[in-house]
């Protein structure tokens, strides 16, 4: 439920994963009828594309190429588990892997700016305490360089002209602080560069010197202080308004000042150069339309070769002028959009991932001596021969006038350049964060449920990022307020355009899309059809009472932002808006999924709102993974949810779908309540000699 505003590409960061899904079942009561079926306009000519090409492990995925520019690493299976490989720059056929993780996988790599290491970050089902290792590519051994159980680290900084070195925060000390250390790629050896006593981020210069740090205000903003002389001067302060839309990126090739993302005093977040000695900013660029959503900075001269700002599409500008050229080639050969993932030291070759609504991304090369644009490779080349479905942008007009920009997907055969003959299901897919966004490009979820017959919805409610800070701050105090007006008006918007009909809409989605989809079954009982939710929160006074210890900087922005448990009118308006509050308001079925090991949203928010349903013999779901953690990295636990979940909609909204057959073997899947309202859910579980417990207290 974090956000990050997309930076500069020497900023390196940990990844956390968080899937979105939907669902949908029961009988029992008059209360949980089922949505009648619409007309069919023929889909079942189309071929069912098959979970496993949609869910299972991609081919390759996350290509790199060295900084140097001679090999190049990705992801890709070893036995079924994401592994990194490495291959000489050009020759894919001769990579070899590099790890051999037996467990969920490695999530995340990157190089060490002299291209004699590869990092990467991994941590034990899904508790989100990262590991950061090294692989000495020469010896191929592997250094776990925070070797210390129950410890988050957080790679903070690296600089070519100190290799071997990376500066790391971890929070052994005091689990809500991480303090700094240089440690060494080889060795694995730290040396403490600084107990951290309230700083929530640093900012080391190409010197590999500490420079900046920020520390949070009780008002939810924060201030930025520049480290001189072993003494903090703060350089200047950002407001709670201005907070998540206002980032540093990096220093400029002297030091003396430094890039930044930058929305104060302007709605949209505009690139800025700012001094150190704060005597003055120079605005670089910014757009009328959306907040500049990442910039690419070139390596060595630490100069902003470009920029994108995303409304609808991304769109790149150049702003470095020899480089004009090279982004009006891109412009014709790329299919799609695109994102610049990295570049060579001398941002000679660009890593791209090229990303269009209805065909496999591809990670792709392109050097800008030769004016040529090379395929690394397509993450699923399976999807290229198969029936995808194309999206398509929409901006929607909310109640109160603002701009919904969303996205529509349409049934395969049903399509008509965005408009169907007939009404048709449709799944309202919710994205989370709620400091996120939704974007144009391929999407497994919306591809699975569009090949199933559904029409699906992704709205950028208020809140979601990219489109100003106005946009951001009207969410405040808006969780099941305008937030969710905002999707009931999309609905409507597609009732109105005859996409779908009212009483054949579900909605579903992950961490805050999974408190939408219990807010639209709690808020507004006879607006949707059925809902799936995963890993959702259900009461808010829980949620922000047990954030990690090392969310300590960002807890006061939260209460800002959603509300202050700490006092009687802030608890108060939470519990209003806890949907933990409203089961007895729940008539439609509801599927819940849930990671045992969740640190965001602790698996008691799913176990409270299950336990309240079954004492009232409401029907409900409760699907369980011990071994994750805030949503579902194994591919094993993918399919299986998605198997459960799709018979689950096919049952409440009459689309299509594959039986879930062996989808569960395999998976540590645990139906903790309410097996036998997903339809086939029992027999696949005997087959797979897995037992239904029926009861939240069982589980336990």
């Amino acid at each position: 439920m974090q956000t990050t505003i997309k930076s500069s590409l020497e900023v390196l960061g940990a990844v956390s994963l968080a899937l979105l899904i939907s669902a949908c079942a029961p009988d029992k009561e008059a209360s949980t009828e089922k949505a009648a079926a619409p007309s069919k306009a023929s889909t079942d000519e189309i071929q069912l594309i098959d979970r496993e090409v949609l869910f299972g492990n991609p081919s390759r995925y996350q290509g790199r190429l060295s900084p140097d520019g001679t090999m190049m690493s990705f992801r890709a299976p070893l036995d079924g588990v994401m592994n990194l490989w490495v291959a000489p720059a050009g020759d894919i056929d001769a990579a070899e892997p590099v790890t051999r993780d037996k467990g969920r996988g490695i999530p995340s790599h990157f190089w060490s700016k002299d291209s004699s290491h590869l990092l990467y970050i991994r941590d034990e089902n899904g508790d989100e305490n990262w590991h950061l290792y090294a692989i000495d590519l020469n010896s191929k051994k592997i250094t776990d360089l925070s070797p210390y159980e129950g410890v988050q680290a957080q790679m903070i900084a690296q600089s070519e002209s100190h290799p071997g070195i990376v500066i790391v925060g971890m929070n052994d000390r005091d689990p809500r602080w991480h303090d700094l250390y240089k440690v060494s790629l080889s060795t694995g050896k730290r040396e403490l560069l600084l107990e951290n006593e309230g700083f929530g981020s640093f900012y080391f210069d190409h010197d590999l010197k500490l420079r900046l740090a920020t520390e949070a205000t009780s008002s939810g903003g924060y201030r930025v202080f520049e480290y001189a002389e072993e003494d903090w001067l703060e350089v200047f302060e950002v407001g709670f308004k201005d907070t998540l839309t206002t980032q540093i990126l990096g220093f400029d090739a002297d030091n003396d000042g430094f890039y930044m993302l930058d929305s104060r005093g302007r709605d949209k977040a505009a690139l800025v150069h700012h001094t150190l000695d704060n005597s003055h900013s120079i605005l670089l660029a910014e757009s009328e339309k959306a907040d500049i959503a990442s910039v690419l900075m070139h390596p060595r001269k630490h100069t902003p070769i470009a920029y994108t700002v995303e409304y609808k599409t991304n769109e790149w500008i150049p702003l470095d002028g020899s480089y004009m050229d090279d982004f009006a080639s891109l412009k014709g050969q790329v299919e799609g959009d695109f994102s610049i993932l990295g570049s060579t030291l001398d941002a000679s070759q660009w890593v791209l991932y090229s990303n269009r609504s209805d065909a496999s991304p591809k990670y792709q090369v392109f050097d800008t001596r030769t004016d040529t644009l090379s395929t690394l490779f397509a993450t699923q080349p399976k999807l290229d021969s198969l029936p995808l479905a194309k999206m398509y942008p929409q901006v929607i007009p909310a109640r109160d006038g603002k701009e919904l920009v969303s996205y529509l997907t349409l049934p395969t055969g049903l399509d008509q350049q965005g408009s169907v003959q007939e009404p048709v299901p449709m799944v309202m897919l919710v994205h989370g964060g709620p400091w996120a966004r939704d974007s144009y490009g391929f999407n497994s979820q919306a591809q699975w449920l569009a090949n199933r017959g559904y029409a699906v919805l992704q709205v950028n409610f208020r809140a979601s990022t990219g489109f100003g800070k106005a946009f951001i701050n009207a969410g405040n105090g808006e969780w099941a307020g305008a937030m969710h007006d905002d999707l009931i008006d999309a609905v409507d918007w597609a009732v109105a355009e005859g996409i779908t009909s009212p009483q054949d809409v579900a909605i579903m989605g992950g961490s805050y899309g999974g408190y939408a989809t219990l807010v639209g079954l709690t808020f507004t009982p006879e607006r949707f059809a059925c809902g799936v939710d995963i890993v959702g929160p259900s009461n808010l006074n829980t949620l922000l009472g047990s954030v990690p210890p090392y969310w300590e900087s960002f807890r006061n922005t939260l209460h800002a932002a959603v509300g202050n448990p700490e006092t009687e009118q802030g608890k108060k308006m939470l519990e209003e808006r806890s949907p933990l509050n409203r089961v007895d308001k729940i008539v439609k079925p509801l599927l819940i999924g849930q990671g045992a090991n969740d640190p965001r949203v602790k698996q008691a928010e799913s176990d409270q709102i299950v336990a309240a349903m079954e004492k009232r013999e409401i029907p409900v779901t409760y699907i369980l993974y011990p071994d994750e953690g805030h949503g579902f990295q194994k591919p094993e636990n993918r399919l299986s949810f998605f198997a459960a979940s799709e018979a689950f909609l096919a049952d409440c909204l009459g689309g299509r779908y594959q039986p879930i057959g062996d989808d569960l073997k395999g998976s540590s899947i645990q139906v903790v309540h309410g097996a036998n309202f997903v339809p086939g859910l029992s027999e696949a579980l005997e087959q797979s000699n897995i037992i239904a417990t029926n009861s939240v207290d069982a589980a336990e």
